[in-house]
């Protein structure tokens, strides 16, 4: 089976329109939520910086591909350039590679925007169809870069991003790959999305930055935000025979479902999925360093989250990372913009803050700290859940 790595990374997040200018935002514990200007119960969002799609794509593409499929498509761009794929005598083809892009809510601000077009009696565009699928995406980043290999659309709500990395890294341990570029992409910043959440009692009703609290007493849900977060994974001997300079390995990777209910999360599964993990990884729990957790900032969310990793990992005092309480919640992007997080954590020896938690919640006996830092991190996990029972989590460790 062939060992996975970690050699490229690109992201526009609300903290940034790349990777590194996210990462240093999260380093410096800065609030990517704003305020908008609306009647609507829920006034926050994590929107992101304004970006320049030109030297991504044709101009056509950008006046007719909906916004989640421009932003996989430039995260794709930029992770192919960090990974040194692009440029160099000694970068392989990707024409083999797999592309997997995982989105939750996929062109449905497209879809919205034509739903009122239609209201108005006003003719759809040709390319509205195409353009929405979630498929769009991962398909769109082939187009880009000539790609012939494995290209998969991934919907498993907030974990999607996450199962399209897991997913990638399992093409390759099987051999179907040495390269893949996989990830997350979300532009629901639309009054469908604001409205459907809200209505289902996810959405936190503050008027404030920083209403995104996960693990704090007062927590009240989350805030909707949107990005992408994409990676190359990449074969261990290829990246080796080429000299590339590699994030982390990825130990292990684990997908399960609850079986149980349409929104809650199910403690039972979560402490299997933890249990299950280790296992597969050869890890004991006092292996793990650090935890870059789900944590949304729902009551139930936090509360079941805390309560597996302190049945899995005990009392001891396990750093843990909220990096929503930063970006708000990018739905599948937040999943593969986490793991992403949790590379650099391994790589630098260093542990992000959690921020504007003022008291928190007894009953979510987790690890935080208000600011960043600095210790040995050898072996590090992300998690990620959603609606539907969807569960993934990883492992990443520093390679030897």
């Amino acid at each position: 089976m062939e060992r996975v790595v970690i050699t490229g990374i690109g992201a526009v997040t609300p903290l940034g329109a790349s990777f590194r200018e996210s990462w240093q935002g999260i380093l410096a514990g800065r609030s990517g939520i704003t305020v908008l200007e609306t009647e609507r119960p829920w006034r926050l969002a994590g929107k992101l910086p304004a970006l320049d799609f030109s030297p991504f794509l044709p101009p056509r593409d950008v006046r007719t591909l909906d916004d989640f499929v421009l932003y996989a498509t430039a995260a794709a761009h930029m992770a192919l350039h960090d990974a040194c794929l692009l440029t160099g005598r000694q970068a392989p083809s990707v024409a083999q590679a797999s592309v997997l892009v995982g989105s939750s809510r996929a062109g449905i601000s497209s879809l919205e925007r034509a739903g009122k077009s239609l209201q108005e009696n006003k003719k759809l565009s040709p390319f509205l169809m195409p353009s929405t699928t979630l498929f769009m995406a991962p398909a769109t980043i082939a187009r880009q870069f000539g790609i012939k290999g494995e290209c998969l659309g991934i919907s498993t709500a907030c974990a999607s991003g996450a199962h399209a990395i897991g997913e990638a890294y399992r093409h390759i341990r099987l051999g179907v790959t040495d390269i893949a570029l996989a990830g997350g992409s979300e532009a629901p910043l639309c009054e469908i999305c604001f409205e459907g959440y809200g209505r289902a009692g996810a959405l936190t009703p503050g008027t404030t930055a920083d209403a995104s609290r996960p693990f704090d007493r007062t927590r009240n849900g989350f805030v909707l935000a949107e990005g992408a977060c994409i990676m190359v994974l990449e074969s261990y001997r290829s990246a080796r025979r080429r000299n590339a300079p590699v994030y982390a390995e990825i130990a292990g990777y684990v997908n399960r479902t609850d079986g149980y209910h349409l929104t809650q999360p199910h403690l039972p599964s979560q402490i299997a999925v933890l249990n299950d993990l280790l296992r597969m990884a050869g890890f004991g729990p006092e292996q793990i360093d650090h935890i870059n957790a789900h944590g949304t900032s729902t009551p139930i969310g936090d509360r079941t989250e805390a309560e597996a990793i302190r049945t899995v990992f005990g009392d001891r005092p396990l750093p843990l990372s909220a990096l929503k309480s930063m970006t708000g919640h990018m739905l599948a992007a937040s999943a593969a913009f986490e793991i992403a997080c949790t590379a650099l954590s391994v790589r630098d020896g260093v542990i992000p803050p959690t921020i504007n938690v003022t008291e928190q919640d007894r009953e979510c006996p987790v690890t935080l700290s208000p600011e960043t830092i600095s210790m040995p991190v050898k072996k590090a996990l992300s998690q990620s859940f959603g609606f539907g029972g969807a569960n993934a989590a990883l492992i990443l460790k520093k390679v030897a």
